[in-house]
């Protein structure tokens, strides 16, 4: 449970003004696993999962992508492009001294990770994909996709943590209390964040998929059912990819049936 295990907080100055906020348990880098979270959560969706990475030697960094948390943001919209949170990806890595590690993510940070793949290959050795999708080839459902988000950019920047609460990807009462949405230090920066990166621009992560060439693993809730079939299509197309269902579970599936989460997690990374 979350306080359970010991971490580092810190942060990370960007050179656009952006501070990153991060949390490091420390340990071999060569067995780090990096993980983003979902979109409108904080790093603290990973706090069971983290404690039982670290219980078998696992050193995890979390981090709080620009414009949630207290990640600190300014309100400029030139600022929330998907290049401009690779980049902090890749500068995390190069301020915590890592130089390759396991890459994963859930929802927003599941595409996330194929992004990066995208553009620093040579810094990951393997990727978990939670709960996401590779976004979309279609201009069409590209389209949908972004409507969505600017509807969601609009209910964050009138409700701000009253209409975070009241989407889908936050689980219901029972684990909002898991999730750290009090961390958020800005709707209007949310708000942005969902105009900007939220939307989709081109096709990157879909094109890259036959083009990975390290360890994936795919894990979807069995009733996480927008991204069931994304989750099928990543494995069929990433070479060697592994698919794992966890049954009775829905879009945060590390919460949801966090033993089943984590089992299949730690089985894939015992296996590199």
């Amino acid at each position: 449970m979350p306080g359970q295990v010991t971490t580092t907080e810190g942060t990370l100055a960007r050179p656009d003004g952006v501070v990153l906020a991060y949390e490091d348990s420390g340990g071999d880098p060569a067995r780090t696993i990096v993980l983003t979270h979902g979109f409108t959560v904080t790093l603290r969706m990973w706090d069971p999962t983290v404690e039982a990475l670290v219980a078998e030697g696992w050193r995890v960094v979390t981090w709080d992508v620009r414009g949630h948390g207290p990640t600190v943001t300014p309100l400029r919209p030139e600022l929330f492009t998907l290049d401009h949170v690779v980049g902090d990806l890749v500068a995390l890595l190069d301020h915590l001294g890592l130089e390759r590690v396991v890459l994963g993510g859930l929802s927003f940070g599941g595409f996330l990770a194929l992004c990066t793949w995208a553009a620093a290959p040579g810094r990951i050795r393997a990727l978990v994909l939670a709960d996401t999708g590779p976004g979309f080839r279609n201009p069409t459902a590209r389209q949908g996709w972004n409507e969505t988000a600017g509807q969601r950019a609009d209910a964050i920047a009138a409700g701000g943590i009253d209409a975070v609460r009241s989407g889908e990807a936050t689980g219901g009462a029972g684990i909002e209390g898991q999730l750290g949405l009090d961390r958020h230090a800005s709707f209007e920066a949310l708000a942005l964040a969902a105009r900007g990166f939220l939307a989709q621009q081109d096709s990157r992560a879909m094109d890259v998929l036959d083009g990975v060439s390290v360890p994936t693993l795919v894990l979807v809730g069995a009733l996480d059912e927008p991204f069931l079939r994304a989750s099928d299509v990543m494995a069929a197309r990433i070479p060697g990819a592994e698919l794992v269902t966890i049954p009775d579970a829905g879009h945060l599936a590390n919460l949801d049936q966090p033993a089943a989460f984590q089992a299949a997690l730690l089985s894939f990374l015992a296996r590199l």
